[in-house]
């Protein structure tokens, strides 16, 4: 068998194209850290607006991650394990959210949650708002984002074999029971995966959360706020700060899900 040289043109053609793609990811926020400088980025971080939105950010992006485990999953795993008529139609559903603009995800949402809506009038009427309420930015980060959870669960049950829960029922164990001490402790790596995708993604979220929710601010509208008030100056040093913890919280939860590997 020929083996081939470890430097061969392939090779090295193959190495050039991967450093076009890293570099053209890594330039435009590179250039972002550097043209900030530290009294700006000081000051940022000890507005209080900016801490505000941040924090808006980062927690309702996780409370919505952690309640949608509660369907994401069930779905999930019904789409890897059973096959029902409609079941491409129902992935393309799922899918849905992915691939039409968030703006238009954010006018859909406002008509099912604004005070004309049945669901709107009904929470208006324990004298909850949901426009301009959290709840409301809570819903536009799970429409944008659940399908990430779902897909990377879905992957991973399908890659648990169907003999092991078959074993498991055998022995006499119930189809919870298969499903809680099998299926997903082995599905357990994409599971968590997904949530890290969907805390990201909603996270990051503009496009739905602008139009449900203009206030409170999110740190994504604070930035487009900020640079249509006052301009690039003004804007670039809450970005920065918002990427840089982004970035931390990221490496922070791939770092948790190594060692637990």
């Amino acid at each position: 068998m020929r083996i081939n040289r470890p430097y061969s043109l392939s090779y090295i053609l193959f190495l050039l194209l991967a450093g076009v793609a890293l570099v053209f990811i890594i330039a435009p926020v590179a250039g972002l850290f550097f043209s900030s400088n530290f009294p700006d980025l000081f000051a940022t971080s000890s507005d209080t607006q900016v801490r505000r939105a941040i924090w808006m950010s980062l927690s309702v992006s996780a409370i919505t991650t952690l309640l949608a485990v509660f369907i994401a999953v069930p779905l999930a795993y019904l789409m890897a394990r059973r096959d029902f008529f409609g079941k491409g139609f129902v992935q393309g559903i799922i899918d849905l959210p992915i691939v039409i603009p968030h703006s238009a995800a954010g006018i859909a949402l406002l008509g099912l949650i604004s005070r004309d809506s049945m669901l709107g009038g009904l929470a208006q009427s324990v004298g909850l708002n949901l426009v301009d309420n959290p709840i409301g930015i809570g819903l536009a980060m799970a429409f944008v984002s659940i399908p990430f959870l779902i897909n990377a669960a879905r992957d991973g049950f399908e890659a648990v074999p169907v003999r092991l829960e078959q074993a498991a029922r055998c022995l006499g164990a119930s189809s919870i029971k298969a499903f809680w001490t099998v299926s997903l402790p082995l599905a357990k790596r994409s599971v968590l995966s997904g949530l890290v995708l969907m805390f990201a993604r909603g996270m990051s979220e503009f496009g739905a959360v602008v139009i449900v929710a203009y206030h409170p601010m999110t740190a994504p509208v604070l930035i487009f706020d900020r640079f249509q008030s006052f301009g690039l100056s003004y804007a670039r040093p809450v970005a920065v700060l918002f990427l840089a913890i982004c970035l931390l919280v990221f490496i922070g939860l791939r770092l948790l899900g190594g060692r637990k590997k």
